[in-house]
């Protein structure tokens, strides 16, 4: 035994070489490393040095020095077990925190490489991470309680029906990620579609529970893992691998403006750049045909006739081939006219944009459909649009009365 004096100095020198052990780990062995990991070409000794892993690990020096250090100063005191107790589990805690830190570590090697984009993993450890922490939770628990681990795994299970019920969502989450993966239905840095959610934008991040999309406004939507799964995910990635953006639009076109083509016309129209080739094949095969089955050409209904509408047609398709920036041999290419409704004859444009960028693919349908609406009065027909106010503004005006000059 010893008197208070001597336990009182043995202690203060515990804790003091406890300090010093502290410091020569974290400013010598951690700087240490962390210059070494710079020097090198490699780049996942760097993320360990950014996720704090060799930080965490040099907190186990004191827990080391208390936990021998009441072997030789304090061999004969009952405290000793105790003691050792709280250091053990004062390790097992820093061992989990630097174990949690090398798998976000891991995360973000992994990140790195080609593969993570079709197969990500966060989902993965953090249910890991989960395990890790229950585990070793329960184990630090039982280590201070002088107790063993199995009592209170004996414990938990009974409670099963309520752990499933609090890790529902990480369960589903587990389960959802496994699927996701596997099928690879969505990848990081893909657009996706998910009205309920209010999600249209780029995948930021997929986790255990939570799926982060950065909308197009720069605002982000959380979305439950399992939900993609669950409900309906338009995916973009599609358009994205394919090469080509489609342009789907439709242009009306006033029904009353649309007539049989005069000789007069035809000379005109054979003027236009994109539609010359075709007016001249098309003039002389039917020209044949009416000869051939003998047709009184004296009545424009009699035989075969070209349009104006038709031969508008023939231009759009012709401009359409002669752009540089749309798709016309290995993507859909159709001008179509689709059902007359109320306002109008639609001719629908449905083809591919070359380029994907949301910015130069606005630009390039507008200005498609920029050239073609002026083009529309080019063959004598007109645009529908529904009637305005300007429309009716003449509408019952009395007509002016030029005064008469004396």
């Amino acid at each position: 035994m010893f008197t208070p004096v001597q336990f009182m100095l043995r202690t203060v020198l515990l804790i003091v070489v406890a300090i010093i052990a502290n410091a020569i780990a974290k400013k010598v062995v951690v700087n240490l490393i962390q210059r070494l990991a710079a020097r090198t070409k490699t780049d996942w000794d760097n993320i360990f040095v950014r996720n704090n892993v060799f930080r965490w690990l040099s907190h186990l020096a004191p827990g080391l020095v208390i936990y021998y250090g009441c072997l030789v100063l304090y061999p004969e005191l009952e405290l000793n077990g105790w003691i050792q107790r709280v250091a053990m589990a004062y390790m097992g805690v820093i061992l989990l925190i630097a174990i949690n830190s090398a798998l976000n570590a891991s995360v973000d090697i992994y990140r790195a490489t080609s593969v993570s984009q079709g197969r990500p993993i966060k989902g993965l450890v953090q249910m890991i991470q989960i395990i890790m922490w229950s585990v070793g939770v329960i184990t630090l628990v039982a280590l201070l309680m002088n107790q063993s681990p199995w009592k209170f795994l004996t414990g938990i299970g009974a409670l099963s029906a309520v752990l499933l019920l609090v890790f529902k969502d990480s369960i589903l989450g587990l389960v959802a990620s496994f699927q996701v993966s596997a099928n690879n239905m969505v990848r990081i840095g893909d657009w996706i579609e998910m009205p309920k959610y209010g999600a249209d934008g780029d995948v930021m991040d997929i986790s255990l529970n939570t799926v982060k999309v950065q909308n197009w406004d720069k605002t982000i939507s959380t979305i439950p893992t399992y939900a993609l799964v669950a409900d309906p995910v338009k995916n973009w990635r599609g358009m994205s691998e394919s090469g080509g953006r489609r342009i789907k639009r439709a242009i009306f076109i006033d029904m009353q403006t649309v007539t049989f083509c005069s000789d007069e016309m035809l000379d005109r129209f054979e003027q236009f750049e994109h539609v010359a080739a075709y007016l001249k094949e098309r003039r002389v095969e039917v020209e044949a045909y009416n000869k051939e089955h003998g047709v009184d050409t004296s009545l424009v209904i009699n035989g075969r006739r070209i349009t104006n509408l038709g031969t508008f047609r023939a231009y759009v398709i012709g401009y359409l081939r002669n752009h540089p920036m749309i798709h016309t041999d290995d993507m859909t290419f159709l001008v179509r006219q689709l059902a007359p409704t109320e306002l109008g004859l639609p001719i629908e444009i449905y083809v591919f944009s070359r380029d994907q960028v949301w910015a130069n693919y606005e630009s390039i349908q507008a200005d498609i459909f920029d050239h073609i609406i002026a083009a529309v009065p080019e063959f004598d027909l007109a645009v529908f649009q529904s009637p305005t106010g300007r429309d009716f503004g003449g509408i019952g005006a009395q007509p002016k009365v030029e005064a008469a000059s004396s």
